[in-house]
């Protein structure tokens, strides 16, 4: 298993507002507009999974699996062509200051690995860099 971590990032709401948008995937409905339809595709979501095309990977779903109260959100893959699992770590250190971390732990062969190494971490930084900035009013 590999492990991808993400920088921690500073969300400028309380530990609550973060956890309830993040721990609801229907919530997706208020960004939607901000995905790339040009590289994701077919983008369906509900309360607990998300499913999405991505070219040339192809149909990935995830769906939440554990959910801790404004502590921990923790996805898997339930179709993907590499099992992935995500977790999101939350820390509130003040009234509108809660810390962020996210970390994708990934089962590759040494062949692949090699090849995704790079991009993986890079999408682990933008997704997280974009979880930070979401609204959670």
């Amino acid at each position: 298993m590999t492990d991808f971590i993400s920088e921690v990032k500073t969300i400028p709401y309380n530990d609550d507002q973060v956890y309830t948008m993040l721990s609801d995937m229907s919530n997706l409905e208020r960004i939607k507009d901000r995905i790339p339809q040009d590289k994701i595709k077919d983008f369906t979501f509900d309360t607990d999974t998300c499913s999405f095309t991505v070219d040339p990977v192809g149909s990935v779903m995830f769906q939440i699996v554990e959910r801790e109260p404004n502590k921990t959100i923790k996805f898997s893959t339930a179709n993907s062509p590499v099992p992935l699992q995500m977790w999101i770590q939350l820390k509130q250190v003040a009234e509108n200051d809660t810390k962020m971390k996210m970390t994708v732990r990934a089962d590759l062969n040494p062949f692949i690995k090699q090849m995704v190494l790079k991009p993986l971490q890079e999408a682990v930084d933008k997704i997280s860099e974009v979880i930070a900035r979401l609204p959670y009013e």
